[in-house]
């Protein structure tokens, strides 16, 4: 009895080992770094930086293919890539604030690939 209940959790544990585990090519973070508060209005401006961490070696996607989807704000400016290291990049975006129907701003960086891609994103209040 004790071999069978052996082998089902050491058949239980091959199984959970085998199953696909959910991971991004890419860590975004996106952050305030110049205007930062706690709520904003019409026409604010803010500078945001945008810092991408690749996770694999042979990234088969260009930084300059990076999309960005915004709500409530307007790019007006930005710097291009600047890589910091082998796996390490940044951009700046200067960006106004426009109006917004439910009061929220929202910049979503995103990379596709066939490595899972990456995902960032900020969120942000604004006084109507």
């Amino acid at each position: 009895m004790k071999t069978k209940w052996i082998i089902m959790l050491m058949f239980g544990v091959f199984i959970l080992s085998m199953t696909p585990k959910k991971s991004t090519a890419c860590e975004i973070e996106i952050t305030v770094v110049k205007g930062k508060k706690e709520s904003y209005q019409v026409g604010d401006t803010l500078v945001l930086q945008v810092f991408v961490k690749l996770t694999h070696r042979s990234c088969p996607v260009k930084m300059k293919e990076t999309k960005f989807n915004m709500k409530g704000l307007k790019v007006i400016k930005s710097t291009p890539w600047k890589q910091l290291s082998a796996m390490e990049y940044k951009r700046k975006l200067m960006v106004v604030v426009k109006e917004t129907k439910n009061g929220k701003l929202n910049l979503t960086a995103i990379r596709e690939c066939d490595k899972d891609g990456g995902f960032g994103s900020i969120k942000l209040d604004v006084t109507q």
